[in-house]
């Protein structure tokens, strides 16, 4: 016989715990059993006032925050929805089922006024990775490094022409923005695309779409576990990405103490100057491809086909011929290049009597060499790559890549909703701290403590 669930629902009164409410296996209960934030309120003691009302407590919104992180609510009103019907939600928040979700008003309020001038997402971000350390998850050894580029929240079709000096209401984009430029004293180049409403963001063309504005977030990952030890957020141009990596090793190393032994990365880390920063300066084991122009392909001999000899400053070709810097003494020293490569040239008469010059230099009178500056640095790494341990390296860089497809496919973050640096910068902060939490809480195990001390006992 077919039931029916047409009962009246007039009680007055419900016994309701919600604890019982919550399952002991819920994502958001094994992540409260890893979270402390009990140092929040200290952190933020100088940003609140010692008179008039009390606030809404910090941690409650710090709490709401890390659930929209963490479950990919993208929206703050939706969020505040969200929270005020989900009994799991309002249970990770300390509400009581009688409590009211306070206004995204205040919300917005609070994240992008003393949160942000207290650098509450970077407290909290740190205060989840001591968690992390303390558990054992982060070895320290080595360190992957990468950048994803995030869309702004701005429009393709709305640019600051070269000769207009209106930027609208002033947005809290748009001052941060101007600010940064009176500080540095430089100005907006004339053929560059800036957007009018999130004027930090770079103009860039991702591979089979169109051009847009977009951030870019640097994650240095520890290998061990892929715990993220630092966040920085960068516009997407590839030298700020790479060098942002220096940023974040130096910071890691200073809050923590934490030296990397050995960096993971791709050819956009493979740079020479870079390189002999990583070799030279700290002291990184370089598990990174060179990036070199020098080894040519088509049957074309390549660089590593010369050998250098550095008592003479000059590079031998297979046929015996010398390459050199100069063919005459200077009196005063020639300076290096900018770019810093020197340039090794062959005679022109040994490279025209050469019956190899089909597949020396076939285009051109003369061979010519690169030489960067930071040449030992280079050889370092090449010597790296044939290592044993190299082949390991490569396939441990994926665990970062992993993480960026989890932001987009899983948190929902393939566009940013903040506008500006600061912004981007607090929105990636937050992202990693719930990929570290939900990292910990799954490696740490699931169920009530009772039942994993049994387990371990």
């Amino acid at each position: 016989m077919m039931g029916s669930n047409d009962k009246p629902q007039d009680e007055l009164f419900y016994a309701i715990n919600l604890d019982d409410m919550v399952p002991q296996d819920h994502l958001l209960r094994d992540i409260d059993r890893v979270l402390d934030l009990s140092n929040l309120r200290e952190h933020l003691a100088l940003f609140y006032s010692h008179t008039g009302r009390p606030s809404i407590d910090p941690e409650l919104l710090i709490r709401m925050l890390l659930i929209g992180y963490c479950c990919g609510i993208r929206s703050e009103r939706q969020l505040c929805y969200e929270v005020s019907m989900n009994l799991a939600y309002r249970w990770f928040c300390k509400l009581k089922i009688i409590d009211h979700v306070p206004h995204h008003s205040t919300y917005s309020k609070n994240r992008h006024g003393r949160f942000r001038e207290s650098e509450a997402s970077r407290f909290v971000f740190e205060e989840v990775l001591k968690r992390c350390m303390e558990e054992g998850l982060i070895g320290g050894e080595g360190f992957a490094v990468d950048a994803s580029v995030v869309k702004a929240d701005a429009s393709r079709q709305k640019h600051r022409e070269d000769d207009d000096d209106d930027w609208g209401g002033g947005s809290r984009a748009i001052n941060e923005f101007l600010d940064a430029l009176k500080e540095d004293g430089s100005s907006i180049p004339a053929d560059k695309k800036v957007s009018l409403t999130d004027p930090a963001a770079q103009w860039t063309a991702a591979p089979g779409g169109p051009a847009y504005y977009a951030y870019s977030t640097n994650y240095l990952v520890d290998t061990d576990n892929g715990i993220i030890v630092d966040v920085e957020a960068t516009p997407a141009l590839r030298t700020p990405e790479v060098w942002s990596t220096k940023t974040m090793i130096e910071g890691v190393k200073d809050r923590f103490g934490i030296e990397a032994k050995k960096l993971i990365g791709d050819t956009a880390y493979g740079t020479a100057e870079f390189l002999g920063w990583m070799v030279n300066e700290a002291n990184i084991e370089p598990h990174v491809p060179v990036f070199d122009k020098g080894e040519n392909k088509n049957g074309v001999f390549g660089r590593s086909d010369f050998v250098y000899d550095e008592e003479s400053d000059s590079y031998t070709c297979p046929n015996g011929k010398q390459l050199l810097r100069a063919r005459r003494n200077y009196k005063v020293p020639r300076p290096i290049p900018k770019d810093g490569f020197l340039r090794y040239r062959a005679g022109k008469a040994d490279c025209a009597a050469c019956p190899m010059k089909e597949i020396y230099c076939p285009n051109t009178a003369t061979r010519k060499l690169l030489h960067s500056v930071h040449e030992s640095a280079r050889d370092v790494a090449r010597e790296v790559r044939k290592t044993p341990a190299y082949r390991m390296t490569r396939r441990q860089r994926k665990q970062v890549e992993m993480l960026f497809a989890h932001i987009k496919r899983v948190l929902k973050l393939d566009r940013l909703r903040l506008r500006g640096l600061s912004a981007a910068q607090d929105e990636f902060l937050l992202t990693a701290t719930a990929q570290n939490s939900r990292r910990m809480a799954k490696t740490l195990g699931t169920g009530p403590p009772k039942i994993r001390e049994m387990a371990v006992t």
